[in-house]
């Protein structure tokens, strides 16, 4: 059976290559007579997993040494909970920029915990752009500035890092990490959901920096006090070994292929392409302000959306997968992470120039 093209928001798809390598190690591990997804964390064969992950992804991202990296539990949907709880530090504020679906969610969250001051909406646009810096309405008393870089189901994304002075920054890359090169020291904290860019569902990584740590708010439970989980060093409690284990296979592969910055420019030309078919076109259309779309999630509609069953199941047929868009924003919507080929791209772009050819 060949493997399909799966353009899923996530879980996405996963190098071939670490698939692979994981079934190669599924019984044996290195002599070791175990497989990862059995050993115990505080075993030595295990330890070295973990360590190991940590350190490809200290060099694949150039993290500065004054910051904790965490391998952690619970999706980025704990952390719009765990965020406040650690680094509101004693103030009642924190700002957030609303720029879609999961923005709303996180504020929604944070809410529980704090004062959340809306620097910015795009509600105006139905979510479709992101307001200018310039015209944000920024509090040099909040405890932090929440962003979402990337909002993976409209598709709108942020092209540069915001200034926001001496208040933390904190952002959920959950489907823009490891994409591309990024300063790590402009942010505070950084967090991600491991299902898109790197490895199975069960794994999230936050990175966070050493001073922003220890001073949580009362009742802050044990899993989410990011000291303890240092100190722990992510192992407070049994992790997500298997996910884990995954994972320092993707980053080992993303150092094989040329790191993040070759990353980055293959993402672009895929992105690019894709767009470029989608304009050049009468019957397709991506709704999104074209300074602000996304390299990872490319949302479109075509011109009948009676055609929409048609498009999918013969998209399917051409081993072109997981195309519906999600059903807030109904269409489709292609998600390239760094695991979707180019060719695989290329092929879906080929798939949409014949479908329009017999429909448009």
């Amino acid at each position: 059976m060949s493997r399909k093209y799966n353009f899923s928001a996530g879980p996405a798809m996963i190098p071939q290559e670490v698939l692979e390598q994981a079934s190669s190690e599924m019984l044996d591990w290195h002599d070791s007579g175990m497989s990862p997804m059995e050993m115990s964390h505080r075993g030595k064969e295990y330890m070295s997993i973990a360590a190991e992950a940590e350190a490809d992804l200290r060099e694949l991202m150039v993290i500065p040494d004054n910051y904790k990296v965490l391998f952690l539990q619970g999706g980025a949907s704990s952390q719009f909970s765990a965020i406040p709880m650690n680094l509101l530090r004693g103030k009642k504020t924190a700002d957030y920029v609303n720029t879609g679906a999961w923005s709303k969610k996180a504020i929604a969250e944070a809410s529980k915990y704090c004062d959340v001051n809306v620097v910015a909406t795009g509600e105006n646009s139905n979510f479709m752009s992101i307001p200018d810096v310039e015209s944000w309405n920024l509090n040099e008393d909040a405890a932090y500035v929440h962003y979402t870089p990337n909002e993976t189901i409209a598709g709108v994304e942020f092209h540069s890092i915001p200034d926001t002075g001496d208040v933390p920054l904190v952002a959920d890359m959950s489907s823009t990490i490891l994409s591309r090169p990024i300063d790590v020291s402009k942010f505070a904290l950084i967090y991600a959901g491991a299902q898109k860019n790197i490895g199975p569902a069960g794994l999230t990584i936050v990175i966070v920096r050493d001073d922003l740590i220890g001073e949580t708010i009362e009742g802050t439970p044990a899993m989410m006090d990011y000291a303890i989980q240092a100190k722990a060093d992510s192992m407070y409690n049994t992790p997500a070994t298997y996910s884990w284990y995954i994972a320092g296979l993707v980053f080992k592969w993303l150092k094989k292929n040329g790191g993040i910055g070759v990353m980055g420019g293959i993402n672009k030309r895929k992105a690019d392409k894709l767009y470029a078919a989608i304009d050049a076109s009468d019957f397709y259309k991506n709704p999104v302000d074209v300074n602000c779309r996304s390299w990872m999630n490319v949302p479109f509609t075509l011109g009948n959306s009676d055609l929409d069953a048609d498009f999918l199941e013969q998209a399917a047929e051409n081993g072109l997968v997981t195309l519906k868009g999600h059903r807030s924003v109904g269409g489709m919507r292609a998600s390239i992470y760094n695991a979707m080929p180019e060719e695989g791209v290329d092929a879906l772009i080929a798939f949409m120039a014949e479908f329009e050819a017999k429909y448009g």
